[in-house]
């Protein structure tokens, strides 16, 4: 039997008394080719990971931060009803919930929602965000795809009426309608002009729905007998997408979509059969829905297999809106949260993402073929084959991937796996079989372009009970990032590699409060520590653009963007940049090409409140209208490129 895996908080303290991680990095490296085409390859790193100075993070008055390459001026930590952005830039307002996408579309109404409105409307509660310039290809800045996910809706904000407690047992069938039309993914044009960004009812504009989408399935688990059911009769194609948190673009332009929180849609009497296992480790029905009561595949009673066909990646194409997104079940079946790539040192195709709950795991797909730079349509394919891997971190700095493969290790038909396709659907107990670190609920992945090294974000994990003397956190509400350090080939980083490095490059929370045991760089500001990291992003210098969720229930101030460097003096050495209006969660910030536009996605704005009475009607401010979670764009008023 496989023993049970050391936490991470276990080896986060033993590295920690080994050495300190937190100081300068020196670096020097060119742009990593993150996707198809030829670049820059990056010189040797010049790092000795063993040998790291410190920086603990300083006190609430030290204002001194001249370490930073970042040149605005931090915003303070506070809350309210508005979204503040540091001084010198422009915030806009690019989409909100409800906005026309097309030309027939109906004006946005509050009081007077409907499932065929909304399918061609913008969708609510917006995360993952990508730009995608047009043409496709190409590298313009001023013209695009903003490709967005709509991950859930906040029925008590967007019904009058509606109790957040109760909403499950009280929602009509058409409020349930509503709401599955409002979740899933909408692609909109925009075009700047005149240093503002416009919505334009262009061919390319789509939505996908969980009320009436059709995805295909691929890959090993697609046509198996617990992908069947009576909507999905032969196991390979369903209707709908359920949470779409953070995502991905691959190097050929698709677009990658994580379904995350799925388990929370179910409902029926749960407490039997074949899947019982299987509901049990992803909390299938633990948050309900109304929507078991209206459609039966989200009744469990009825169709014990559907929550089988939800908990993957979806891949889509932006510039195709014909074209049937497919669910790629060779990169497994969690409550995936993010989808981002990067390239082995030969040019194969490598996926990060997380397991968002606490104590899951982090993954790693790399497929088989290599990306092809000529031929497009080669690539169609090539996520339906490869190996998922799961992170494993060792005390000594190292981490192993340990692939998840039917057949081999513990991966057995006596544990209860009869070929790949029930490894892939049940890959946490898989996973938990070979052992791998169980994580602080792992969010957002992202491969610095110009290091090559990998940030992962870890939000929190409020459950965790074991302490120690080097880093008595027995609860980690603030959350940390993980940084894994792929080694190289021939002077290219590896991002197949079965063994990378690893370090922690921060500990958020308050450094002026000595129990939390946060660590920054030492100049970091009474404003400029976070707490909860989720998403992240970065510019084309490398330097790490951080979102937070969770900020308020930690800490009393809003979720923000803060931004640092990732090497040099100003390493971790954290600045806010933007903080969102009270409620907010802010997801997906993401960068256009020439690094002028910031966009990210500013979700549930007054969350906890109530349609009539919310505690904040941002960004409109209309009595008539309750507060829109919208897609913002931030710039400078000098026009040159952020930070």
């Amino acid at each position: 039997m496989t023993q049970p895996a050391e936490h991470l908080s276990s080896l986060i303290e033993k590295r920690l008394t080994r050495r300190q991680v937190l100081g300068g990095v020196v670096a020097s490296a060119a742009t990593v080719s993150l996707g198809c085409e030829k670049k820059a390859t990056p010189q040797k790193q010049q790092t000795n990971y063993e040998d790291l100075p410190t920086g603990q993070g300083g006190s609430g008055d030290q204002k001194n931060t001249n370490a930073s390459t970042l040149g605005f001026q931090e915003i303070e930590h506070a809350i309210d009803q508005q979204a503040h952005v540091a001084k010198d830039h422009d915030l806009q307002v690019v989409v909100s919930w409800g906005d026309p996408m097309f030309d027939d579309s109906p004006k946005f109404d509050a009081n007077n929602l409907t499932p065929e409105s909304q399918l061609k409307q913008f969708g609510y509660n917006n995360d993952f965000v990508a730009y995608l310039p047009l043409p496709q290809g190409s590298d313009n800045s001023d013209h695009g795809l903003l490709c967005v996910n709509n991950e859930y809706v906040s029925a008590e904000i967007m019904f009058a009426g509606v109790e957040y407690k109760t909403k499950w047992k009280t929602m009509t069938k058409q409020q349930t309608m509503v709401e599955m039309a409002a979740h899933g993914h909408s692609v909109v044009e925009i075009k700047k002009e005149n240093g503002k960004w416009n919505l334009v009812n262009g061919k390319w504009n789509r939505r996908l729905s969980a009320l009436n989408t059709r995805f295909d399935f691929s890959g090993p688990a697609a046509g198996h007998d617990r992908m069947k059911t009576t909507d999905c009769p032969d196991g390979r194609q369903c209707t709908g997408t359920l949470n779409n948190c953070a995502g991905g673009v691959t190097p050929w332009g698709t677009v990658l979509i994580a379904e995350e929180n799925f388990h929370g849609y179910f409902g029926g009497k749960i407490d039997g059969g074949p899947e019982i296992e299987n509901y049990k480790i992803y909390e299938v029905g633990k948050n309900k829905h109304s929507w078991y009561r209206f459609f039966r595949r989200f009744n469990v009673e009825l169709e014990p297999n559907s929550p089988n066909l939800y908990g993957w990646v979806v891949e889509f194409d932006p510039f195709d809106p014909q074209s049937m997104p497919v669910k790629r079940t060779a990169l497994g079946r969690v409550r995936h949260e993010g989808a981002t790539t990067a390239l082995t040192a030969d040019g194969r195709l490598v996926v990060y993402s997380g397991d968002d709950q606490a104590d899951q795991f982090v993954y790693r797909f790399v497929t088989t073929a290599k990306c092809n730079p000529e031929n497009r349509a080669a690539n169609k394919n090539i996520l339906d084959e490869g190996v998922l891997s799961v992170a494993k971190f060792d005390a000594d700095g190292s981490m192993k991937w340990l692939p998840l493969i039917y057949g081999q290790g513990p991966l057995i038909n006596a544990n209860g796996f009869q070929s790949q396709a029930d490894v892939l659907i049940e890959t946490r107990k898989a996973a938990k079989l070979l052992g791998a670190t169980p994580m602080d609920r792992p969010e957002d992945a992202e491969t610095n372009p110009v290091t090559g090294r990998v940030y992962v974000m870890l939000t929190n994990n409020n459950s965790r009970t074991e302490t120690n003397h080097a880093n008595p956190r027995p609860k980690n509400i603030h959350g940390h990032i993980i940084e894994m350090i792929p080694p190289e080939i021939d002077g290219k980083v590896d991002h197949g590699a079965e063994s990378y490095q690893w370090d922690i490059f921060l500990q958020a929370g308050d450094p002026a409060k000595e129990k939390v045991k946060a660590k920054y760089h030492e100049q970091v500001t009474e404003h400029g520590w976070l707490s909860c990291p989720d998403n992240c992003t970065f510019d084309a210098k490398g330097r790490l653009w951080i979102a937070t969720d969770g900020a308020t229930n930690t800490s009393g101030f809003g979720d923000a963007i803060y931004a640092c460097d990732t090497t040099g003096e100003g390493r971790a050495l954290t600045k806010q940049f933007f903080r969102g209006p009270v409620g907010a969660e802010i997801c997906g910030p993401c960068f256009t090409p020439d690094n002028k536009t910031m966009f990210a996605a500013v979700q549930h704005p007054g969350e906890g409140s109530s349609f009539s009475k919310p505690s904040t009607r941002w960004p409109d401010f209309d009595e008539n209208i309750p507060p829109r979670p919208s897609v913002i764009a931030i710039t400078r008023h000098d026009g040159k490129r952020i930070g």
